[in-house]
């Protein structure tokens, strides 16, 4: 795929499938991992929940003002420098650093991203991701699995998909704290 970056989905689930941001485990090493996939990435691309969930704490945790663990610290610093696209049908004004609203048609602006953006770009939002996936934009899932059955929502892909998506394991590794990062890639 020459000239067009990969567009990977990357959140925290839990074994029962729940994307609540409150659960999973966030300690230096599952912040050190996110850090590492996003520094790996070209840009990042949010739904304007998610995006509203950091842009006041992110940026005052990379300023310092925020008491924040080494590995948190990298993590905000490293995002404020990153390109942040934005998909909004409510809101068109985003003042954080290297912030930009994706505009126009879903599948044609993200594709269009993907193809300026050859390092790939980050998707983190699950409303958005189902979106996406049903537009068959998404080529890659990294799921950090925390070692939790939370009981209750909101789950991976409540909103469902088309068709069940058959995926290639590249890689499985546990992490010291019981999480598995998992990386998967598009079959079909």
């Amino acid at each position: 795929m020459h000239g067009t970056g990969l567009l990977t989905f990357s959140i925290n689930v839990t074994l029962d499938g729940c994307v609540d941001h409150q659960e999973g485990i966030a300690d230096e090493e599952t912040h050190a991992y996110f850090t590492r996939l996003m520094d790996e990435s070209g840009a990042m691309l949010w739904g304007r929940t998610t995006y509203e969930m950091m842009e006041d704490y992110s940026p005052a945790v990379a300023r310092g003002e925020v008491d924040a663990p080494p590995a948190l610290l990298a993590w905000a610093r490293s995002l404020e420098d990153k390109p942040k696209y934005v998909v909004s049908a409510t809101r068109s004004d985003f003042s954080w650093t290297n912030s930009h609203h994706l505009v126009g048609d879903l599948r044609t602006a993200v594709q269009e991203l993907k193809d300026r953006t050859p390092a790939g770009v980050l998707v983190g939002s699950g409303t958005l991701a189902t979106e996406l996936d049903r537009l068959d934009l998404i080529d890659e899932y990294r799921f950090l699995v925390h070692p939790m059955i939370a009981g209750h929502g909101p789950t991976l892909y409540q909103g469902g998909l088309h068709s069940t998506r058959r995926l290639e394991l590249i890689s499985a590794d546990p992490l010291s704290n019981g999480a598995i990062t998992t990386h998967y890639r598009r079959t079909d």
